[in-house]
């Protein structure tokens, strides 16, 4: 099985697929490469395409610290990845969790970066409720760790930002929740509390996304609530952001509109190769 080893020597699984320009798809909380089939398929025709799960999620690595998974351990993995198949610099295509990873990388490593697609971006960034977030952040972590995946993947799979997915496939809705079923329940707690209880809210780092210069595509589903305004604050400060909200949609994007995510993202790639995606022009804003 290929692995990346990253600089404290967890093993990220991954795969590839396709050649040409990179494009790498980082995942978000309750999924695994797996998730990314639809995109993996459709982009390699044209592209060199990379998935990889994250640390914690098997076939990955599951260290048993909760200290080894902040936001920092996940967004340079992504670049250990790259770095293990020599890739210079990608495209970033990420849901939720992983969006917020490509986002870290257009703050802190924009070299490594073509281009940053930010699907379902920002949820529990609310400054207000951050508190309350954090806490239900550490008290997921201990559902993991009591019931196990199996019972927490019941337990979720009709939360609010998943409605959608289930009215419109169920087929694939229960494909999903299966899959997180099979989640290792340490690494997902682990995640849970130092991932996703830890990572400081978008709204703090405003001076710091006005100077991201790389192009980004925002992608937002219009029944998605916590996304939506995340998703407008970025397309307000990120200098050469794009913004599409899918009618209709929640959070599970690729999966929930495959045909529709595929179609916007090639768009937004192609347009970037060729250099027309560039920062707003001043003249358009108000």
């Amino acid at each position: 099985m290929p692995y990346a080893v990253t600089s404290d020597n967890v093993r990220l699984y991954f795969e590839e697929a396709g050649q040409g320009t990179p494009v790498i798809f980082l995942h978000e909380f309750a999924a695994d490469h797996t998730n990314w089939e639809p995109q993996m398929r459709y982009f390699s025709r044209g592209h060199r395409c990379i998935a990889y799960s994250a640390r914690g999620y098997t076939p990955s690595d599951v260290p048993p610290s909760k200290e080894v998974y902040t936001y920092k351990h996940f967004y340079t993995d992504a670049l250990a990845v790259l770095d293990h198949l020599k890739i210079a610099k990608a495209h970033f295509v990420g849901l939720s969790m992983g969006s917020y990873s490509s986002l870290q990388i257009g703050l802190n490593n924009p070299e490594r970066a073509m281009s940053l697609t930010l699907a379902a971006v920002g949820a529990g960034s609310n400054l207000e409720n951050l508190e309350a977030f954090r806490r239900q952040c550490q008290a997921n972590g201990e559902q993991y760790e009591t019931i196990g995946s199996a019972e927490v993947a019941k337990a979720t799979r009709e939360a609010p930002s998943r409605i959608p997915f289930l009215l419109k496939d169920p087929r694939g809705h229960a494909d999903f929740y299966a899959s997180l079923a099979r989640h290792d329940a340490r690494g997902s707690a682990n995640t849970m509390r130092s991932f996703q209880g830890g990572r400081p809210s978008i709204y703090t780092m405003t001076e710091a996304i006005r100077k991201v210069p790389t192009p980004t595509l925002i992608i937002c589903g219009d029944e998605d609530d916590n996304c939506v305004e995340p998703s407008l604050f970025l397309k307000k400060h990120l200098p050469a952001a794009g913004l599409s909200i899918f009618p209709k949609s929640g959070h599970v994007l690729n999966l929930e509109e495959p045909a529709l995510f595929n179609e916007i993202v090639e768009r937004f790639i192609a347009l970037t190769e060729a250099g027309r995606w560039p920062v707003r022009d001043p003249r358009s804003m108000a």
